[in-house]
This record gives structure tokens, C-alpha cells and sequence, in this order.
């Protein structure tokens, strides 16, 4: 009898959501054959069976969520010893739905429930650093919690973030009774027949949004930089290239194309845009040297960021087909892993809702995002006239641990010299 654990099969997972048995309890199972869709923060994936049996008891039913090594089901094999899989057993898990190798990425094998996690290991003060994650030994050190006290479920038993979930809230709790009552921040319950409030459930995609981009508004020291591109030249040319498209019957381009295109020649003149932070305890950053460019897609299942892999090679026609199929399967959740892991820097834009300018909260672990406001026509004084011209609005989100201002600003310069002569991104 063994064990089937909620694996990782995501970059930024940390929970996945039942949602459907593709075997029930009696049911043979033989080597590859589907056992579960479970859905994560990126898209839904087939988790396929590494060993044959008889799948004994399914301990989430359909809909419910569990954290990553949880025991889902068990399976009989015949043998009398129990062990768990999931996390570590890759070849459960369909090549194509393995994620991509993007760098730094802490993948634990996990081994046990959330419910142990608490249980008592003795430890060296060596050992502890050697078992705990920078992340876990930063959290621990601000909130004064003694690791010697957590089991890890990471592997090796190296403690990962979500094991400190709830010596965290009992810390924050602490924290807060000693600073006495709050004020209130409204009166009476939030759920009320006063308000019409309705209780409306998060998805899982919504649930890891909101987790992912909070802790970066809290943990990453951002800073924003608004730069503003005369793009006359920028939309005739747009519209000389479509009437070329057009007329050979291939499909148009739009500004956000040539914006990404600007964005990736931009960030290879300036590498260490395209750069991750690592920790507070390493010495070094990430400079990669691929540029990869994500772009926010709002879908009705949540934001997504879909992937354009090697942007600066690709001319502006590749980027708009390759940006379209990857809008089109967002739509549709049908989304790899693949084509949403390995973003060194995002471009958010809202232009096409009529928003002029507003600030992106930073992809970790990418160290920028592009936030991108609509062209629109506005009075410019040109020498002694006034004219009405395209204007562009956009404002770069950074991580100041590894981008300075100085830095910020030439990036932003050299991608407004690249919107305002846009042949260059062309030719």
C-alpha cells in the first residue's frame, strides 16, 4: 500500500485543486494510466500512475484542495510497506506536463503531511542553516521563531516556506495583541443583508494571485519609473505595415508587438533589467541571458502570463502570431507549463481599456514589469506649433534591490529612442 501525494507540478505552486478522479476505489491501475486532473495556479494537469495496483481510497474528493505533499489517495500494490509519492516521483507526471528548467527554482520532494509539520526535531545550529530555505531563515529571524522546532517537508526534511504557515500566524497574532485593539475598519460584519453581501468563492488561480502578488507588494522594495514616448511615427508605421499584411492576407500587427519587441531589444542593451534577485543571504544575483518575455493576459479563469520565449530573435510578425495563440489557449485554460514558465520580465497593458497610466506589481522572481497605458492624441508643442500627436504612457515597477533609479532610467530612455524611431524595430 503506498501513498499518493498533491505533487509540485508548477514553479510557484504550493496547493492543487482535486479536479476530477479519472479512477475510483477498486479500479485497476496500470503504469500510465491517468489518475487525477488536478488543477494549479497555472493550468489544469493529467497526474498519471508510476506504478500499478489497485487504487485503494481517495482521500480529496473532486473540488477539494490540498497542500503539496498531502496524501490524496491510496494505492494497492501488493506490498505490505507504505510509502508516499507525489512530489518526487517525476515519472508520474506526463512529459508534457513537466515544467521547464527556469533557474532558481526550489522543487521539494515531499514526504509527509502539513499535519506533522510541527513536531518536534533536534538540530544543530549547521544543520538547521543547511535544512531551511534563505526565504524560511529571513522569515524566522523578523518574526523570532526557532526552527529547531519544524519539521520540514521539503527534501532532505529542508524547511520551505509553507511550513512556517502557522508558526507565522500565531507570531503575527502575538505581535498584534501586544500592540493592543485596532480600530475597527468598518461597522458591524462585512457580510451583511445591509450591503447585499454575497460570499463569493475564490478559484484556485484567483486564491494564488492574490497570495503571489501580495507577498511581492510586501517583500520586494518596489519603485516606479513613468517615461512618456511620442508614438506618431510609432502608429503610421503601424498602419503601413498592416495595409502590406493585409494585402499579402497575413494577419495585422498591434502596438503591443511592437511593444514587446522595443521591451526585448531594450533589455539586451540593458542586461541586468533582465536580471532575478536570489536571497538575502546569497552574494550574488541572476543576470539571465535569454530574454523572455511575459505578457499579462486577463482570461476568465484569472490573470495569466504566458511566456514569449526568446523575444529579442523573433521579428515583429512571430511575436504577434505567437502572442495571439497564447491569448487564444489562456481563453480556454489550455495553457502548458511550459509556455508560462521562464518570464525574465512582464509587460502589463491596459491601453486597450482606455487606461492612460497606472503601476504593475513585480512577477517574482523577475526583478521588473512594464506597465502600459493607451495612445491617445494630446496637444504637444512642436517648435513654435501645437499639434495633436499620439502620446504613450508607461511606467517600469523594479526591484531596487538589484535595479537602481539610474538604471531604471536608461532602460526607459532607450525604449522611448526605440518607440519614437520605430524602423529600428523592423529592420
Amino acid at each position: 500500500m503506498i501513498d499518493i501525494t498533491m505533487p509540485r507540478l508548477s514553479d510557484t505552486m504550493e496547493e492543487g485543486t482535486i479536479a476530477r478522479w479519472h479512477k475510483q476505489p477498486g479500479d485497476p491501475v496500470a503504469v500510465g494510466d491517468v489518475l487525477v486532473e488536478i488543477e494549479t495556479d497555472k493550468a489544469t494537469m493529467d497526474y498519471e500512475a508510476y506504478e500499478a495496483g489497485t487504487l485503494a481510497e481517495i482521500l480529496v474528493p473532486e473540488g477539494e484542495v490540498a497542500v503539496i505533499g498531502a496524501p490524496i489517495a491510496r494505492l494497492d500494490n501488493g506490498r505490505a510497506t507504505t510509502s508516499a509519492v507525489g512530489d518526487g516521483a517525476t515519472a508520474a507526471v506526463s512529459p508534457e506536463a513537466a515544467p521547464a528548467d527556469v533557474g532558481v527554482t526550489e522543487v521539494p520532494l515531499v514526504a509527509e503531511s502539513r499535519a506533522t509539520s510541527l513536531a518536534p526535531v533536534e538540530t544543530t545550529e549547521e544543520a538547521e542553516r543547511r535544512i531551511a530555505s534563505p526565504l524560511v531563515r529571513r522569515l524566522a529571524r523578523e518574526h523570532g521563531l526557532d526552527l529547531r522546532h519544524v519539521r520540514g517537508s521539503g527534501p532532505g526534511g529542508r524547511i520551505i516556506r509553507a511550513d512556517l504557515d502557522e508558526l507565522l500566524a500565531v507570531a503575527v497574532a502575538e505581535a498584534d495583541a501586544q500592540k493592543g485593539p485596532a480600530m475597527p475598519l468598518a461597522s458591524g460584519p462585512l457580510l451583511d443583508a445591509k450591503r447585499g453581501s454575497e460570499a463569493v468563492p475564490f478559484n484556485n488561480v484567483r486564491r494564488v494571485i492574490a497570495r503571489r502578488l501580495g507577498e511581492s507588494a510586501r517583500t520586494v522594495p518596489h519603485f516606479f519609473a513613468t517615461a512618456v514616448a511620442d508614438a506618431e511615427a510609432l502608429v503610421r508605421l503601424r498602419g503601413e505595415l498592416n495595409e502590406q499584411l493585409l494585402a499579402t492576407g497575413r494577419p495585422k500587427v498591434s502596438v503591443n508587438d511592437l511593444l514587446i519587441r522595443a521591451c526585448a531589444l531594450a533589455l539586451r542593451e540593458h542586461p541586468t533589467v533582465n536580471a532575478s534577485y536570489v536571497s538575502d543571504a546569497s552574494t550574488s544575483m541572476l543576470v539571465h541571458h535569454r530574454i523572455n518575455i511575459g505578457v499579462a493576459v486577463a482570461s476568465v479563469n484569472g490573470l495569466v502570463v504566458p511566456v514569449v520565449p526568446d523575444a529579442d530573435l523573433k521579428t515583429v510578425s512571430q511575436l504577434s502570431a505567437e502572442t495571439k495563440q497564447l491569448a487564444t489557449q489562456a481563453g480556454t485554460k489550455g495553457l502548458s507549463l511550459e509556455q508560462m514558465s521562464g518570464g525574465t520580465f512582464t509587460i502589463s497593458n491596459l491601453g486597450m481599456y482606455g487606461v492612460e497610466e497606472f503601476t504593475a506589481i513585480i512577477n517574482p522572481p523577475e526583478g521588473a514589469i512594464l506597465a502600459v497605458g493607451a495612445t491617445k492624441r494630446e496637444p504637444v508643442a512642436v517648435g513654435e506649433q501645437v499639434e495633436l500627436r499620439h502620446r504613450m504612457r508607461y511606467t517600469l515597477s523594479a526591484d531596487h534591490r538589484i535595479i537602481d533609479g539610474a538604471l531604471a532610467a536608461e532602460f526607459l530612455q532607450t525604449l522611448t529612442r526605440l518607440l519614437e524611431s520605430p524602423l529600428s524595430l523592423i529592420v
